[in-house]
């Protein structure tokens, strides 16, 4: 039974991977152009030429990005800007993240321990574990919230271990899908950004983004005394 189950997590890993190959493959040639205003228009017209086709095939990179741990998400999410703009991109990205969040949730409560075990090595999960951030209860929920907001931190996994966290269900799903906002929407307007030709802008923003990022991390460290949030980061290293 054991052995179906890695079999089965192999065959969908790769197929997800295929899948993001084969839709990067299919939109690279207009892609390439896309820094002109002929190439915007050609990308533009074979995005709406896919009709609901790019949708779900959106949602099904975004199901497997998070399910599987396989697909890196800010490039999903930028090209959710592409093909949705930054509204509508933002909107299916936090509606995905969000489905998906329960479903892993009251997987993991369901199934426990072994099943995280089925994605993360079992040296990982117990350094996890065996951290200030796992034990203290008291401030979960505003270290969960810190982890989710600062860009780079391994969200997916988070995901994963918040089944295991002494947290209600539904008070994890909404901070593990809202303080996600700040690095969506970030993502989603860059990729609209760089489809209306603005590159300036998304340039911009990823500088913004990374001074807020180290600011953020400053301040964590300078306020968190206990360094919860630091010991929380450097477990899931």
């Amino acid at each position: 039974m054991k052995n179906k189950k890695k079999i089965l997590k192999i065959i969908l890993n790769v197929l997800s991977i295929a899948l993001f190959i084969g839709l990067i493959i299919y939109l690279l040639p207009t892609m390439k152009e896309i820094l002109t205003p002929e190439g915007r228009i050609a990308f533009k017209e074979k995005l709406d030429g896919m009709g609901m086709g790019k949708f779900w095939i959106m949602f099904a990179l975004e199901v497997a990005q998070i399910l599987l741990v396989v697909l890196p998400g800010e490039p999903l999410e930028i090209l959710a800007g592409l093909c949705f703009g930054t509204l509508w991109g933002t909107i299916f990205i936090m509606a995905t993240v969000a489905l998906t969040t329960t479903l892993i949730f009251l997987l993991v409560r369901k199934f426990g321990r072994g099943y995280v075990e089925e994605f993360f090595k079992k040296d990982k999960l117990e350094k996890i574990e065996n951290s200030k951030f796992f034990k203290d209860e008291k401030n979960i929920e505003i270290v969960m919230t810190i982890l989710f907001i600062i860009p780079g931190t391994p969200k997916d996994l988070l995901v994963y271990i918040g089944g295991l966290l002494p947290i209600k269900p539904l008070r994890f799903i909404l901070i593990s899908t809202f303080a996600r906002f700040p690095s969506v929407i970030t993502s989603t307007l860059v990729g609209s950004s760089l489809l209306n030709g603005n590159i300036k802008m998304s340039i911009i923003i990823y500088i913004v983004t990374f001074v807020l990022t180290i600011a953020m991390i400053f301040i964590v460290n300078k306020f968190d005394k206990n360094k919860i949030t630091k010991d929380a980061i450097k477990s899931m290293k």
